[in-house]
């Protein structure tokens, strides 16, 4: 059996607040490639319930935070429809992403 890692490094500072964020997935090339956040969800089918990890540095800009948020939320609409093929809960997803993006101001992608 063929496995593939990916790896996540986190810097901390002296409070234990996340000041770098690294990643490696080296069969797609990438060897420690800086990220200002992550989200990571992990579902736990014994538990019916999903892990995740939230993290981002410090140095996270609140602008940059808000069309990360936008575009991951967009990412989950689209993977939704993939994963289900419910064309109309995706489209409702997709109808909150716009109205997210109005609300928080953000520019057309």
């Amino acid at each position: 059996m063929k496995s593939s890692d990916i790896k996540i490094t986190v810097g901390l500072d002296e409070n234990n607040v996340p000041d770098k964020l690294l990643w490696t997935a080296q069969d797609g090339g990438i060897e420690q490639e800086e990220a200002k956040a992550l989200l990571l969800s992990v579902w736990d089918s014994k538990a019916k319930e999903t892990l995740r990890i939230d993290l981002w540095t410090k140095d996270m800009p609140v602008d940059e935070m808000k069309q990360f948020f936008h575009q991951t939320l967009v990412a989950m609409a689209d993977t939704f429809q993939r994963a289900t093929a419910d064309e109309k809960m995706s489209d409702t997803m997709r109808d909150f992403c716009d109205y997210f993006a109005e609300k928080m101001e953000l520019k057309a992608e």
